[in-house]
């Protein structure tokens, strides 16, 4: 009797452990409110986590900051303990300095050249070759919105000389020297801290998409808005390595479906957003500055002193060159 006992409970263990990754929850970790209308990167995550529970992985969504910010949620992921996570550029950069490229000011002419150089160009896959054996692989990149645009408290910014008394919020060092190259200053702020920075006067602005004040309530500080367009406003989605080779081929397919079903959501909701986000700025009482081609011109080139000397170096940016065209 106590045999078959035995015998049943070994049977069962084995089959938990055996247990394929369809019957575990899959974490996404949000960065942003679950806001269809106004974040890109929600849309992505909405169809993504949709088209996995429809096809029978259940996929959990988890609010922004509730399994901690961007360096926790990268060594999560890098680590096994995460399956998927909404994370800024910089997460994968750190492990790979050619995901840095994306980010060069005013390199790309468009959102779709940026997808051309990822998928169709070969970058994506030479990203993860870098950091796949860190426990990491980029599954996606977001578009945020409209091209990264100059937000400030104080005044408006019409030529790169308006920028001299301004003091940015950085991201990183990447835009600590962009800044610098205007003849600003920046300052490295976590983005939970900006709003107590701009208030208090640690920072002036911040380098952004048009629609992110709006999507985190800071037109109550932020008064000017200067259309720079500087670079796309990315974000990316990171996913465990060793979750994602855990997956059976089946299981891989599915979320490699969701993935596109996340790029084309995200896609789809970008089209019309050239359109009313300026006027729902200054309908929130931002006032909106559009550069005139010289004053465009002078960015543009002051902007080149970011490529010498970057993280990005001139190797990997005659990568992009060639994956762009």
């Amino acid at each position: 009797m106590k045999t078959g006992f035995y015998r049943a409970a070994l049977v069962g263990l084995s089959m938990l452990l055996a247990a394929p990754a369809l019957a575990q929850t899959v974490k996404v970790a949000l960065d942003s409110p679950p806001d269809l209308e106004n974040s890109g990167s929600y849309v992505w995550a909405n169809a993504f986590v949709s088209a996995l529970n429809e096809n029978g992985m259940t996929a959990e969504e988890y609010q922004r900051g509730a399994l901690g910010g961007e360096a926790e949620r990268l060594d999560q992921v890098s680590q096994g303990l995460l399956e998927i996570s909404l994370s800024d550029v910089k997460s994968a950069g750190s492990l790979n300095s050619l995901m840095f490229g994306v980010f060069l000011p005013y390199f790309f002419d468009s959102t779709e050249q940026v997808d051309q150089a990822l998928y169709d160009g070969g970058m994506l896959e030479q990203i993860n070759a870098g950091t796949a054996p860190k426990g990491v692989r980029v599954l996606a990149v977001m578009h945020g919105g409209l091209p990264a645009g100059i937000f400030n408290t104080k005044k408006p910014v019409e030529s790169v000389d308006d920028m001299a008394d301004l003091r940015m919020r950085a991201l990183d060092e990447i835009q600590i020297e962009l800044f610098k190259s205007w003849g600003s200053t920046g300052t490295i702020v976590s983005w939970p801290e900006v709003p107590n920075a701009l208030q208090t006067g640690v920072a002036d602005g911040y380098l952004n998409p048009p629609v992110v004040p709006l999507m985190f309530g800071h037109t109550d500080f932020i008064k000017y808005f200067t259309d720079a367009a500087t670079s796309p406003s990315l974000r990316i989605v990171i996913a465990s390595e060793d979750w994602y080779q855990s997956l059976s081929d089946a299981e891989r397919a599915i979320v490699d479906d969701a993935v596109l079903q996340g790029n084309a959501a995200n896609r789809a909701w970008l089209a019309p957003r050239q359109e009313g986000i300026f006027k729902a700025l200054e309908d929130a009482g931002v006032t909106v500055t559009r550069l005139s081609p010289e004053a465009r011109a002078a960015f543009r080139e002051k902007s080149q002193a970011v490529y010498e000397g970057g993280p990005v170096t001139a190797e990997q940016i005659e990568a992009w060159t060639a994956a762009k065209e």
